[in-house]
């Protein structure tokens, strides 16, 4: 029963549930997340970090960077289910689908020219 409560314990979150539905459209850095959810860098990475240990999202590094996105749900079958899901759901909400739409303009190379 563990690691079905992590996963739905790091889904209660809207914050971590924004993250998901932004990882869904495509790989993003901290810096990206902070300034789509206008949160600071540690709150993102605490987030970041509760999500991974969940097993729904993972990362890697690539130079200077570290790129994060959802991941394939082998470490959960929960995970893998409530990823999935959530692919269809919340996607007619207005926080959501304003976030999804200013999403694929948020750029790491603007944010860190700044």
């Amino acid at each position: 029963m563990k690691p079905f409560i992590k996963v739905m314990k790091a889904l209660s979150d809207p914050s971590r549930v924004k993250i998901i539905k932004l990882l869904q459209q495509k790989k993003m850095c901290v810096c990206e997340l902070q300034k789509a959810l206008s949160l600071a860098q540690p709150t993102v990475s605490k987030h970041l970090k509760i999500l991974e240990e969940a097993g729904l999202v993972d990362y890697e590094k690539d130079g200077l960077w570290v790129n994060y996105f959802l991941a394939d749900g082998k470490s959960s079958p929960y995970a893998a289910s409530l990823l999935g899901n959530l692919q269809h759901w919340l996607n007619e909400d207005s926080e959501i689908a304003e976030l999804m739409k200013k999403a694929p303009f948020i750029n790491r190379e603007d944010i860190c020219r700044n």
